[in-house]
């Protein structure tokens, strides 16, 4: 793979999305820097899995490890204080009337691309790169490829700079987000995910679980396990 001299940004949350999401860009990019988000999130412990994660994707691979550079955090914490979802408060996920489960954080994704722009443009960076996907997800409306192409085009506009979005997983359902965690890293990287990533919106990591730390239970954990068990099904076919 032709390696690019481009420098990446990568909304990085600690979660399986993201991490993979690394994995991808360091295979791709010169220079890539991560940035995450407090927003008074109620798993806040995908904030403190991130370094760790850092630190052991660094070991797989010495290009991986010269290619990462910085890590930014930024206080979000006023989306918190607008936001009276299932991620941001302490209740009962559930659907809503309008058809969108309660976990859905209204302009979420969009302010953390806008203030990633914002901070690839200080870094001199040209490309973002965000685990949003429309194939296995809860229908947020913030996840759609319609949605980031007219978002990538308005940061264009208004920032009278060069800069894409790139979402790798974006046609990808979990066990195939999985697939591709194995082919960037192979085994090494899927432990790596399996043991210190965060994924479930409830916090839970008092138990590891074959596909990884969580309740099981909620919608975030039912994907990552019923990907993971596809996953691991079609590697005994082949």
């Amino acid at each position: 793979m032709k390696l690019s001299d481009q420098a990446a940004l990568i909304l990085f949350s600690g979660g399986q999305d993201s991490t993979t999401c690394l994995a991808w860009a360091l295979s791709r990019y010169a220079r890539v820097e991560t940035l995450g988000f407090d927003y008074g999130q109620r798993h806040a412990i995908e904030l403190a899995v991130r370094p760790t994660i850092r630190h052991r994707i660094r070991g797989l691979s010495d290009e991986w490890a010269a290619r990462l550079g910085d890590d930014h955090v930024l206080d979000l914490s006023v989306l918190g204080e607008v936001s009276e979802t299932a991620l941001t408060r302490d209740s009962e996920i559930a659907m809503q009337a309008n058809g969108l489960p309660n976990t859905f954080v209204p302009g979420r994704n969009l302010l953390f691309l806008t203030l990633a722009a914002a901070l690839a443009y200080r870094r001199g960076m040209t490309v973002l790169v965000g685990g949003m996907c429309e194939t296995d997800f809860s229908g947020y409306p913030d996840c759609r490829d319609e949605t980031l192409r007219a978002l990538q085009s308005a940061l264009q506009l208004g920032m009278g700079s060069r800069v894409s979005i790139e979402t790798p997983l974006m046609w990808l359902d979990k066990a195939a987000t999985w697939r591709l965690a194995d082919q960037l890293g192979g085994e090494a990287l899927i432990d790596l995910i399996r043991t210190e990533t965060h994924t479930c919106y409830l916090g839970e990591r008092s138990q590891l679980h074959a596909w990884g730390y969580g309740c099981g239970r909620c919608p975030a954990c039912e994907l990552r396990m019923n990907g993971y068990q596809h996953f691991k099904a079609t590697q005994s076919i082949d």
